[in-house]
Formats: structure tokens, C-alpha cells, sequence
């Protein structure tokens, strides 16, 4: 299955939205990558396994469930979560690109690539909908953190 779409990040028509930086996206998404357990109800444990300047190798644990990911990242513009797949994780991967549509128009892209089909029918088609459907309410909740951190001052 791929899926993406846009969560628009500053829209110059609307002001009742603070503005973030692409500075400020991009520390927010570092923080994610560096540990996700504000970002993901459930994960108790986010250990980096190594590191290099743009990549990451870590495991996630929630309970008795540990996930390895390797973290890539293009500073400023994008960061992928590639899964590895076990017997109890599809695997799969995240893309969060930072995009500017327009001048002080700022946008996060989330695309999802997992091993789930499309081609469903009946239940499998209500089950992949509910999966699209939490990715999207989890990266609402990626922006609404990535806002709190902006918000606390905390960028360096």
C-alpha cells in the first residue's frame, strides 16, 4: 500500500495558526527521529543503536514488541522511517518531506509505503482505510507535538 498526503504546517490566509519555521519543522522532526516516544502513544523505549550524520539505526520497543528502524535523513528537506519486517511487523516505510508551495506557505508530506495490498474487498478494504486513517490522525498528532517543542522555545 502507498499512501500520502499534505498537512498544511503555515497558511497565510488563516492566522489563527502560529507560523513555524522550516527551522522549527526540522528540529521537530529530529527530535522524532532521536526519540519517538512523545510521538507514538505506546512506545516505551526509543534506543539508537548507531548513528552517522544522516542516518540512524534504532529500536523501538512497546511491550513485549520490538520494532529495528533505520532513520535516513536529508537535513532540512525530508527524513525516512524505513521498518524493518519481522513475523510480527509488515514493515514498511515513512517519508516526511518539508515542502513550500508557495512563499510563507509551509507543508509536511507524509508518504507510507508498507507491504499491506489495496486491492481488498469487504473487510480488507474497511481494514485499510482504518490503517490510512491512523497515519493521518497519528501525523496530525506529529505536527501538534512538533508545535509544543516550537512553542517551549527549545530549538537550539
Amino acid at each position: 500500500m502507498n499512501f500520502e498526503h499534505l498537512l498544511v504546517v503555515n497558511d497565510p490566509d488563516n492566522p489563527l495558526v502560529a507560523s513555524l519555521t522550516r527551522e522549527e519543522l526540522w528540529f521537530g522532526l529530529l527530535c522524532r527521529a532521536e526519540d519517538s516516544r512523545p510521538f507514538l502513544p505506546g512506545l516505551e523505549a526509543c534506543t539508537i543503536l548507531s548513528r552517522s550524520d544522516t542516518e540512524l539505526v534504532r529500536e523501538l520497543r512497546f511491550g513485549s514488541a520490538v520494532i529495528r528502524d533505520r532513520v535516513t535523513l536529508q537535513p532540512m528537506e525530508w527524513v525516512r522511517f524505513d521498518t524493518e519486517r519481522t513475523d510480527t511487523h509488515a514493515g514498511g516505510s515513512l517519508t516526511i518531506g518539508i515542502e513550500e508551495p508557495a512563499p510563507d506557505t509551509l507543508v509536511l508530506r507524509f508518504h507510507y509505503r508498507t507491504t499491506l495490498t489495496e486491492q481488498g474487498v469487504g473487510d480488507d478494504v474497511a481494514y485499510v482505510e482504518y490503517i490510512k486513517s491512523a497515519y493521518h490522525q497519528s501525523d496530525v498528532d506529529t505536527l501538534r507535538v512538533i508545535r509544543m517543542i516550537a512553542e517551549s522555545g527549545r530549538i537550539q
